[in-house]
This record gives C-alpha cells, sequence and structure tokens, in this order.
C-alpha cells in the first residue's frame, strides 16, 4: 500500500509541471499538499487504510479548491467592453484602471 502511494504521488508531481496556467499549477500543487497532509491526518485518526484514503482524498480536493481560488488574478488579462464615441463601435480591450478601481 505504502509503495502505491508512494507511486501516485511521484506520478501527480510529474504531472503537475505539464500543467499550462499558473491556476492549473497551484491547483495541482494544492491537491498534492492537501493530499499528503489529508493522508496523515486520516491515518492518525482512524489509524486504518480507509481513513487514510478518506483523508486525502478530502485534502487533495480542498487543497485543489484553494490552490485555485487563490490565483492572484494579473492586471491586463482580463477584457472589458467599450464603445467608440465617435462612431458608437463597441470593442473589447484589455480593461483599463476605471474596471480595477472599481470607477467604470
Amino acid at each position: 500500500m505504502i509503495k502505491k502511494a508512494i507511486a501516485a504521488a511521484l506520478l501527480t508531481a510529474v504531472l503537475a509541471g505539464c500543467a499550462q496556467t499558473e491556476g492549473q499549477q497551484r491547483a495541482t500543487t494544492g491537491a498534492l499538499v492537501g493530499g499528503a497532509g489529508g493522508a496523515l491526518v486520516g491515518q492518525a485518526i482512524g489509524g486504518n487504510t480507509k481513513s487514510t484514503v478518506i483523508g486525502a482524498a478530502s485534502g487533495a480536493l480542498l487543497g485543489a479548491v484553494v490552490g485555485s481560488a487563490t490565483t492572484p488574478q494579473r492586471r491586463g488579462e482580463q477584457l472589458c467592453r467599450y464603445q467608440d464615441r465617435n462612431s458608437g463601435r463597441i470593442y473589447t480591450a484589455p480593461c483599463d484602471d476605471r474596471y480595477y478601481s472599481g470607477n467604470y
């Protein structure tokens, strides 16, 4: 069982390097850390394989959610809709400071 857990952790770590965006990388790292911590807590509380697996799964899920949710949003990645004053044409462009300060 321990060998399988180590193999699964190593495989997950290898796949974490393949993530494309910062959000995906943070979610994967959070899942790894949360899964390891959850497995330790599950083993300490229940003392059996079922508790360890439940703890690892719960920790991985929570870690992935927290890692993804705490990914900072970079300025300039958000697109806003603008209307040209002269022609009335509507276009999209990176948001300006009014969007980020809430004055839009």
